[in-house]
């Protein structure tokens, strides 16, 4: 384990460095570059240096996220697919949205329904109490079989469309899609509602 090396074991080594030493460049050869300044060699070696302390290094990783959370953001207003976050990326998830942006959904006026008819079961009257129910109940109808309708359409799409990718979590991704209003959506929505995706 510690004894030292051979003759042959050293051998191999000193061939490598002979062969090294005989291909040298031409010394009036050009390198492809110029020699950078002093001043400019420096500036460049500090900026890609290595954080010198914990606290520095916490800083730039701060600042690294500051800068791709701000590009997300951008990203999910416009649509760009570079930046956008991963759960939103590919072909398959720009399908899904487009297809539901381009659709009119009774589950995105869920909240606004929702706060109608809970006004109106605060009301201390009994007919309008009972309709209020009874709203209630219409309005999870709707949206049961709306997203039902949705779902076997998707999937059909999705088939037809995207034979050999991966297409997990994209109709649940639709069906959270349908659950927001459509100005509040994220990424914006890129299609007209009727327009085909």
């Amino acid at each position: 384990m510690f004894r030292s090396r051979s003759k042959e074991e050293k051998a191999p080594t000193d061939k490598v460095q002979a062969d090294l030493s005989k291909q040298t460049r031409d010394p009036q050869a050009p390198k492809g570059r110029a020699t950078p300044k002093r001043a400019v060699a420096q500036s460049q070696r500090r900026s890609v240096a290595a954080p010198t302390n914990r606290k520095e290094a916490m800083k730039r990783q701060r600042e690294a996220r500051r800068v791709d959370l701000a590009k997300q953001r951008e990203a999910l207003a416009s649509g760009d697919e570079r930046y956008l976050p991963a759960r939103d990326k590919g072909p398959v998830r720009r399908f899904v949205r487009d297809f539901v942006d381009s659709r009119f959904c009774v589950a995105e006026y869920f909240l606004p329904l929702a706060v109608i008819i809970l006004v109106l079961s605060m009301i201390r009257v009994g007919n309008v109490q009972n309709i209020s129910l009874l709203l209630w109940l219409g309005v999870i109808v709707m949206i049961v079989v709306d997203s039902v309708g949705l779902v076997i359409r998707l999937k059909k799409q999705l088939k037809e469309r995207f034979p050999n990718e991966p297409k997990r979590g994209a109709v649940a991704y639709g069906l959270m899609r349908t659950l927001q209003m459509r100005r509040l959506r994220l990424p914006k929505p890129q299609v007209k509602r009727g327009e085909r995706p």
